[in-house]
């Protein structure tokens, strides 16, 4: 054993926040705040569990980002995609120590957020305008403030056609297109095979090109 070296870490609860408390060997506690930021996530679950909301705090912090973009990916506006994010962390908050570890908490998280937007969103009916052909411009000199209104305009009549498509098509083609999830990740999230997985992938694929007209 090292002289002067800790010996124990231990999780306790402080009036401010949590500390970690370092056990050496003159068996004189001294208390250190925890930089939370620098834990991984089993670790920061294992300090929300606990009790540690500043834990859970970080783990938002961590996965906001991601998670928002998926909320995103579902309602294309930002307050929509803000409160179903909120809603989001709150069920992982609620629901943390059902987490056994068994997946990265990423994907965990990924689920919550997919069926809080799958509940909440539901299929919605599109404009007809959302329907028609996306006209292509053959001139490539087409460029700056042009360019960037027709590529907005693909984009928009995209999410619109998206937005028709089956639940979990439109699931899988989120997580697959827009984050590049693999198939194995997706069938965790939404807790099928990879070979279902595949095949609503394949049909979403199939059925966003007749909604867009056949165009390519």
């Amino acid at each position: 054993m090292t002289h002067g070296s800790a010996v124990r870490n231990t999780w306790v609860p402080a009036a401010s926040g949590w500390t970690v408390t370092v056990v050496s060997q003159s068996g004189r506690p001294a208390s250190t705040p925890v930089d939370f930021a620098g834990l991984d996530d089993a670790a920061l679950v294992t300090a929300a569990v606990a009790g540690g909301r500043d834990a859970f705090d970080a783990i938002v912090e961590r996965h906001r980002r991601t998670v928002y973009q998926v909320c995103y990916r579902f309602v294309s506006n930002h307050e929509d995609a803000s409160d179903l994010s909120q809603e989001s962390f709150v069920r992982a908050w609620r629901g943390l120590k059902t987490f056994k570890g068994q997946s990265a908490l990423s994907t965990w998280l990924y689920r919550i957020a997919v069926n809080v937007c799958l509940n909440r969103v539901g299929a919605k009916a599109a404009p007809t305008a959302a329907l028609d052909s996306i006209e292509h411009f053959e001139d490539t000199r087409v460029e700056g403030a042009q360019a960037a209104m027709l590529r907005e305009e693909r984009a928009a009549a995209v999410r619109r056609a998206i937005a028709l498509l089956p639940k979990k098509q439109r699931a899988t083609l989120i997580l697959r297109t827009y984050h590049e999830l693999s198939h194995q990740q997706i069938a965790e999230i939404l807790g099928s095979s990879v070979g279902a997985t595949k095949a609503n992938f394949f049909h979403a694929l199939a059925n966003l090109k007749k909604l867009l007209g056949n165009q390519p």
